[in-house]
């Protein structure tokens, strides 16, 4: 007989990481997309006056690269 999928290994698309959970691709650009708005919001109410948005923006897209590629 045949198995076509193992259960004690995860699916393919799946994948642990630094994460404390495990996540798909889906999973990692939603957590990246929220990590955006709170950084953003959190800048904006907080050092707007003394620094630009666009210094929350670099960070923000670099936050993203790493979780979606390290998550």
């Amino acid at each position: 007989m045949i198995k076509t999928s193992d259960p004690k290994r995860p699916a393919k698309s799946e994948r642990s990481g630094f994460l404390p959970m495990k996540t798909n691709m889906f999973d990692r650009c939603f957590i990246s997309v929220v990590c955006f708005i709170a950084i953003h919001l959190l800048w904006m109410r907080f050092l707007e006056a003394n620094l630009s948005i666009w210094l929350a923006t670099a960070l923000s897209l670099v936050l993203s690269a790493v979780i979606i590629t390290r998550g």
